[in-house]
């Protein structure tokens, strides 16, 4: 098996990306959260893989974090999630995203990912409780505060992506209440 690769970043068209090892190129899915955070082309980097064999060939699948990867084989192990749905699930939320959603057992965001219906949602979350990798575990209390996962799910209501209601949602002050976050971070999302 393959665990990890170490090389020059040669190509990058989402979600694939060539890793020159030594002269050997790796062609490797990658999801669109570790897509976001890869170094430009020619540089070095080291990617986590998992590798999977089938009939049909062999393929190779990179994340930056060991989160990630983890998450990445738990996903696989729940029935009807395969690699391509697996992918998109990382791709729609980061490792810690979904550790979020999981514990506060919020199908909305689950939903919003291509390909994943109510159904699959409510699986995963049930499926994956308690299954999560131990680095992306979240403590409900501390990680979000209640007014928190209500201003993310204003935010989303309103249109916004997942990743720019996370991120206004940084920029806010500690303890906000719910309607004074969600004006401080659609002031924040308008700029």
């Amino acid at each position: 098996m393959i665990g990890r690769l170490t090389g020059i970043l040669l190509e990058k068209n989402p979600p694939h990306v060539t890793l020159d090892v030594h002269g050997v190129g790796y062609e490797v899915d990658v999801p669109m959260s570790t897509f976001y955070n890869l170094p430009g082309v020619g540089e070095r980097v080291a990617v986590f893989t998992h590798m999977v064999v089938r009939e049909d060939g062999q393929f190779l699948y990179g994340f930056l974090t060991d989160d990630e990867r983890a998450t990445f084989r738990q996903l696989l192990k729940i029935s009807g999630i395969g690699a391509r749905t697996a992918l998109a699930v990382l791709s729609g939320l980061s490792a810690s995203d979904l550790a979020q959603a999981v514990a506060l057992q919020e199908v909305g965001r689950l939903v919003k990912i291509p390909g994943i219906g109510k159904k699959t949602a409510e699986r995963l979350l049930l499926e994956l409780r308690d299954k999560l990798p131990k680095g992306s575990a979240v403590n409900t209390p501390d990680a979000v505060p209640d007014a928190g996962s209500d201003i993310i799910n204003a935010l989303l209501a309103l249109g916004y992506s997942e990743r720019e209601a996370l991120l206004a949602m940084k920029q806010l002050p500690q303890g906000a209440s719910v309607s004074d976050g969600i004006r401080q971070a659609l002031k924040l999302l308008s700029k």
